[in-house]
This record gives C-alpha cells, structure tokens and sequence, in this order.
C-alpha cells in the first residue's frame, strides 16, 4: 500500500512538472491563437486592413461584437505574453541545472522539436508583434532571428541548447510592452466617444451637423452616382451571363450543331437508330397502343367517322363496313401514327445529342464571359455584399429556413426526384431509379452540412443576430 501511494505520489509530481515545463509554449500558443484571432477578422471582414470600425458598413451590433473580439484578443495577448516571459526564464534557469541528468528524463519538448525551437519561437512572436503593433500608437521593429542563437553539440547528440535565453526574453519584454495598449484609444477615432449624452442624441447632432455641410450635398450626390453604376453595371451583367450563354444555345443548336446532328444521325426506319434510350422505346410503344385502342374503342360505339373521312364523304355507316374491312382500315391508320411517331421520337432523340453539345458551347461562353470580365465580377460581388448584408435579420433568417427547406428539408426529396428526370430527359439519359435515390440519400446531406458550417464560420461572426433569428424561427 506504501509502494503504491509513493508510486501515486511520484506521478503526481512528475506530471505537475511536465505541466510546468510546458507553461511557455501553451502560454505562447494561446497568444499566438488570439493574433490569428484578429488576423481572421482583419481577412475575412476589413479587407486585410486594421479593425477600424469607422469605415466598416456594419450595423451596431456588429461593430460592437467585433470591438469586444479586438479587446479581448489584445488582452490574451497581453497577459500570455506576460506569463511566458517570466515562465520561460524560471523553465529556463531550471532546464540549466538539469544538463548533467540523463537525456532520457528530458522533456517530450527538448527531444526531435527542441531544434526547431528557437525558429518557431521567433516566428510566433514577430507574428505576434506584427499583428498588435497596428493598434499601438508606436510600432516597433519585429524581431530579428540573429536575437537567438542555436548550438549543437556533437552528432550523437538530438538536442539543441540556446544559448541566448536572455535575448528571446528581452525581445518578449518589448512585444509585451507593444502589446500592453488600451483598446478604448485604439479604437476611440474607429468609434464613437462615450460620453454622458445618449448615443443616439449624439448621432443625431452629428447627422445635423452633417446635413448643415456645404459640401454635404454633393458628397451624397457622388455617393448616389457610385451606388448607381454600381446597380447598373450588377445588373447588365447578370442578364449578360443569363442571356448570352442562353442566345448561344440555341443559335449553335439551329445552326451548325443541329446540321452536323440531323446530318451524321439520319432519321432511320431501324428500332435501334430511331430511340436513344429503353424509355424513350418504351414511352413510344404505350403512346401508339393507346391510339390503337383508342381506334377500337370509337368503332365499336361507331363514334369514329372524323377519323376515316372517306367513309364519312360516303355516306356509309361505320356499322355498315365488314369487320375485316374496319380492321385494315384501324391497321393502316395505326401504320401512319407509327411513321408519325417514329419521325418525333427521332427528333426528340436527335434534339437530346443536341442539348449535350450546345450546352458545353453555353458553359464555354459562360465561363469566357466571367474571364473577360474580372472587373465586372469584382463589382458584381460587392453588390451582392451591399444587398444580403443590407437585409434585415428576419429577412436573412426567411432567406435561410426558405432555401434548406427547399433544398436539404422534409419535402426536398420530390423536387429533386422532379430535377434530375428533367436532367435525364433533357441528356436523353434512361432514368435509373437506383442513382436517383442513392443522390437523394447523399447529396442534400452534404448540402445540409455545407449551410450548417456556413452559418457556423461566416454568418456567425458577420451577422450574429440574423443567427438568433434563425434558430428562434426555426425552433
């Protein structure tokens, strides 16, 4: 029982001293997650630029969730910058007095990565510096890689020892200082002052003040002029990628790609040549004995004399005709219905060989028109910014219960069954019933796991209260 209670009691030490050891590394990675933190936010919303919210086209709530986000941030960075400079020079003069143990006892750090330790430290934390010193009033230098010194000892030997500890802590001491800002001044020319007076009747002064201008006016005529061929320039464009590949379809299809089709697939009496596939075959066969007993049935009530005008010419009742008689004459009109048919399930089969080129040519053209019109694009998308970050929040959350019902919900499943028949039907493709279920079964799945990890990563962080929204209405 004593063996084992000092057993418990040395891994309680041990373990205590590696979460010791690793205090400056997970003091440093946390520092270092919160400068991606701002860095993200930087990329995905202000252009790569600083947070400024002052220039950013957000609402209030926005403003204020990106402001507590910098803050908070700037304060990890601060107080883990703090702990690993003390913890890294108490690990450090420890690590000193442990060289002469055996290399076996040494920590999971200072075995294969202890080489490149120096390197990734430096690289962190001139990150870091990078990435704090654009909301500090003075910018300091990064930090130079020469500030560290890496020795090896001898070949038989993994470890690296550095020989410069001071320096990195030194060059720590000055990002933490960099990085130990107040985010009030950062931000007081991004944002408002706070002040005794409610905000909104400082807005309001603001607004008249604004509105007194002389050159108000004419900032909101260019404003207006700039939003306008904005709208205009988003919207040709639109009908050019929605009309141009469309007018290219079907000129290809009545021009040259429908001669060489009709030309080089002849209309042919053969079974094989006439249908493309067993369901056209087979939609052709119940089309013709449906008309064929649709013959049968008007003759047997005599009710069919539009259908043999010759009798009708001569005054003859259907009655009146011979049995074997009224049977050539129900043959040869079925005869006549198969060429008819025959020739239209041609076409039809044709026409399908024809939608699979002229719709390569449509999305060449599609693709040219993109290409050619990077500029457009770029227009094209901060339209689209200005009018879905434009919504309000119930019009958002609407927009999304509306497209995952109807895409990834209950009742999805028939309107893709309806689209990919169509698809079929317009490749001239045999339905298989088997891919259609196994593509109902799959594909809204992951178009269900895409929109959940979109609202998850971006709309979360952009439009948080549209999310709210979204899960209330959706509860």
């Amino acid at each position: 029982m004593a063996i084992y209670s000092w057993k418990q009691f040395k891994l309680s030490v041990l373990s205590a001293n590696e979460w010791f050891r690793e205090t400056p590394e997970r003091a440093l990675d946390m520092a270092y997650n919160a400068a991606l933190n701002i860095k993200a936010i930087e990329d995905q919303h202000f252009e790569g630029q600083k947070i400024s919210l002052a220039s950013a086209s957000y609402g209030d709530s926005v403003k204020s969730y990106f402001n507590s986000e910098l803050k908070r941030s700037l304060k990890v960075i601060q107080t883990r910058l703090a702990e690993f400079n003390t913890s890294i020079s108490v690990v450090g003069i420890f690590e000193k007095k442990k060289l002469g143990d055996s290399e076996d006892k040494f920590h999971k750090y200072y075995q294969q990565e202890f080489q490149d330790r120096p390197s990734i430290i430096l690289e962190k934390l001139e990150f870091i510096d990078e990435v704090a010193s654009r909301y500090s009033k003075q910018t300091t230098s990064p930090i130079q890689k020469s500030n560290s010194i890496v020795e090896v000892p001898d070949a038989s030997s993994s470890l690296a020892i550095i020989s410069s500890q001071e320096n990195i802590n030194n060059s720590t001491d000055n990002i933490s200082s960099n990085s130990s800002i107040n985010t009030t001044e950062v931000l007081k020319n991004d944002q408002p002052e706070t002040s005794f007076l409610p905000r909104s009747l400082l807005s309001t002064f603001k607004r008249i003040k604004k509105e007194l201008d002389p050159e108000a006016e004419e900032d909101v005529i260019k404003k207006f002029r700039k939003s306008k061929v904005k709208t205009i320039t988003s919207v040709r464009f639109i009908l050019l990628l929605i009309l141009v590949p469309l007018l290219i379809h079907q000129l290809s299809k009545m021009t040259f790609v429908g001669y060489l089709v009709d030309r080089f697939l002849p209309v042919s009496s053969q079974q094989e040549e006439i249908f493309i596939n067993r369901d056209l075959e087979e939609e052709a066969l119940m089309e013709l004995r449906k008309y064929e007993e649709e013959l049968h049935f008007q003759m047997y009530l005599g009710q069919a004399p539009e259908l043999f005008p010759e009798l009708y010419e001569a005054g003859k009742e259907i009655s009146e005709i011979p049995k074997l008689e009224r049977e050539e004459l129900i043959e040869h009109k079925v005869e006549e219905k198969a060429q008819e048919i025959a020739s239209e399930y041609k076409n039809r089969s044709n026409n399908a060989v024809k939608n699979i080129f002229c719709d390569l040519i449509s999305l060449i053209t599609f693709v040219g028109i993109i290409s050619a019109n990077r500029r457009d694009v770029e227009i094209l998308k901060s339209f689209m910014d200005d009018v879905i970050y434009g919504l309000s929040d119930s019009a958002k959350a609407f927009i999304l219960i509306l497209l995952t019902d109807m895409f990834v919900g209950f009742h999805s499943p028939h309107g893709w069954e309806v689209i990919l028949e169509n698809v079929a039907k317009h490749f001239g493709l045999a339905e298989s019933r088997d891919f259609n279920f196994l593509f109902i079964a799959t594909f809204p799945v992951i178009l269900d796991a895409v929109f959940k990890y979109w609202i998850f990563r971006y709309l979360n962080r952009s439009s948080p209260s549209a999310v709210a929204t979204y899960k209330n209405m959706n509860e």
